[in-house]
């Protein structure tokens, strides 16, 4: 597939149904995400994956056991870009600098709970969903709810997309991610 296959849209560029969630990522970010160009494309796209990922930020998983799900999924997917994006969310999230190497080497993590996090990730992603009850009841005992296993299937749902588009877009690094570039 040629690079230059995907158009690097801009909100006057990009057909219309993309230009307000365009508009909308540049005023909450302060600049527009080249992926966000790309996936500008298809409009249904952009907007439902802005969507589901705004759910998955309001589920009941805390901020670090999110980007445990979507670096788990990152990793995994090789999204590059992704991988970049939310090593940065974790730096903002003043995220212990072990558990982001981990996460980006794929290691099992420093921390116990969230490494169950990632363990349940992975069980998602391998059984699509069909999770074996030894990996379910670790998830529970170590204080997670059926409530967080649904939300965990939310997030491979919502950054699987993400990934995939990505990928398929081969969305380039922008500038300012450059210091959390990854090649896996």
């Amino acid at each position: 597939m040629p690079v230059d296959l995907f158009t690097d849209h801009t909100p006057d560029s990009a057909p219309p149904g993309a230009r307000r969630s365009m508009e909308a990522v540049t005023q909450r970010l302060g600049y527009l995400p080249a992926p966000v160009g790309r996936l500008a494309e298809a409009p249904e796209v952009l907007d439902g994956f802005l969507r589901l990922s705004g759910l998955f930020e309001a589920s009941t998983l805390d901020p670090l056991a999110r980007e445990v799900v979507i670096m788990t999924i990152a990793t995994r997917n090789a999204c590059h870009v992704c991988v970049a994006m939310h090593t940065g969310k974790l730096a903002a999230l003043d995220a212990d600098g072990e558990l982001i190497a981990a996460l980006r080497e794929q290691h099992t993590l420093p921390d116990e709970r969230l490494d169950t996090v990632r363990t349940f990730t992975l069980a998602v992603m391998d059984g699509a969903g069909a999770v074996r009850d030894e990996v379910f009841d670790a998830f529970l005992e170590r204080g997670f709810t059926r409530r967080n296993a649904l939300e965990v299937v939310l997030g491979v749902g919502a950054y699987t997309l993400s990934t995939f588009a990505n990928r398929m877009t081969r969305a380039p690094l922008d500038d300012r991610l450059a210091p959390f570039a990854w090649s896996g």
